[in-house]
């Protein structure tokens, strides 16, 4: 079982960055494999990113690579999102989720509650 709390959301212009931040508890963290996904009102859950547990092996949806960067500190229970050169089209509540990993949220059986990042064009 492990618990996650998502944070570093926010209101930003166009072209500025966030990082998004998931401190995990409880145990095995650094076991999960662990993804950020997107959700807009009314739509379905969508994959952002994900890394192996061990960190060596990241995939980014096409809509954010090259801008996004997933990352991941086992000592301290935290996986990151690093956004840079956000555009209007990335508004929406943002997830972390652990477990099985890849890009399908339904296999992802933790998820934490949320945080809405808001990009002003």
């Amino acid at each position: 079982q492990v618990q996650l709390v998502e944070s570093g959301g926010g209101s930003v212009q166009a072209g500025d960055s966030l990082r998004l931040s998931c401190a995990a508890s409880g145990r095995a963290f650094s076991s999960y494999d662990m993804g950020w996904f997107r959700q807009g009102a009314g739509e379905e859950r969508e994959f952002v990113a994900v890394i192996r547990w061990s960190g060596g092996w990241t995939y980014y949806a096409d809509s954010v690579k090259g801008r996004f960067t997933i990352s991941r500190d086992n000592a301290k229970n935290t996986v990151y999102l690093q956004m840079n050169s956000l555009k209007h089209e990335d508004t929406d509540v943002y997830y972390c989720a652990a477990d099985a990993g890849g890009v399908v949220h339904r296999k992802y059986n933790y998820w934490g509650q949320g945080t809405q990042v808001t990009v002003s064009s």
